[in-house]
């Protein structure tokens, strides 16, 4: 539920704000939201869809995450839903026109590039080079985070896959395989990801990072290659730059540590 007390703005507000963010330059767009933070909205979250695609241009891509919120069953594009994901996203996915690709680490597209992007990706790494969040980066797009910060940016993750951090949290899924529902285990860089806030004063300092308001919340707008880029060069010089210290008290990011064979005390 959003507020009660603000009342809902017109889409056409909604695309001047994006429009003024720079939204329409971007060719891809990975959008993750809340629309508690944004809202009310004219529509709820299908009027910020509309207003999504309203300020894009005609040849762009609107991509939002779908992840699978069941481990227990096999996942299936047609009725797993993702509702961790946030309203938003939950509602995009099932929209005419929208593709989704085929994997528990799933994400939702429509637009020119819309297959190519979901087009079959693997269990592991899920947010690897190979993946949606991987294509849309190579394919010179960009991440809009409204009304959420960095610790909701799944780009992140491509950048700690690419930088070969050397923490992993065991991870497992249900798949199909010749019809029949099989457990697989994987590895995936997982940890609680409110250290990924950090680079949100690196980009700004450099002069990377669009910022302004849409609805009633705070939005970033940003190419994922300069995401990448910036979070890989930190990784360098420190692999665990996006982990709480070991032993804070933080049981995610304890779990990531503990999958480190050898590492410095920190």
């Amino acid at each position: 539920m959003v507020p009660s007390d603000r009342p809902p703005l017109p889409l056409s507000t909604l695309v001047a704000q994006f429009h003024a963010l720079g939204l329409s330059a971007a060719p891809v767009v990975v959008v993750h939201s809340s629309l508690r933070a944004v809202g009310p909205v004219e529509g709820g979250p299908l009027g910020l869809i509309a207003a999504l695609r309203a300020a894009l241009a005609p040849d762009a891509t609107l991509v939002l995450p779908s992840m699978s919120d069941d481990d227990e069953h096999p996942f299936d594009t047609a009725s797993t839903p993702c509702a961790s994901m946030g309203v938003v996203a939950d509602t995009f996915w099932r929209q005419p026109g929208v593709v989704r690709s085929d994997n528990p680490a799933s994400f939702a597209a429509v637009g020119p590039l819309a297959s190519v992007i979901t087009a079959p990706h693997p269990i592991a790494p899920p947010h690897g080079i190979d993946s949606p969040v991987g294509r849309a980066c190579a394919l010179g797009g960009s991440v809009l985070l409204l009304g959420v910060d960095h610790s909701a940016n799944t780009t992140m993750h491509l950048a700690e896959s690419m930088a070969g951090v050397p923490y992993a949290s065991r991870k497992e899924c249900v798949v199909l395989r010749d019809g029949v529902p099989a457990r697989v285990t994987y590895e995936e860089t997982d940890h609680c990801c409110e250290n990924f806030q950090r680079i949100d004063g690196w980009l700004r300092d450099r002069g990377l990072l669009a910022e302004g308001t849409v609805g009633y919340g705070h939005a970033r707008l940003v190419r994922a290659a300069d995401v990448v880029r910036v979070a890989v060069e930190a990784l360098r010089g420190d692999p665990y730059a996006f982990l709480h210290p070991r032993g804070a008290g933080c049981e995610e990011c304890d779990l990531a540590w503990e999958s480190v064979a050898t590492s410095p005390a920190r």
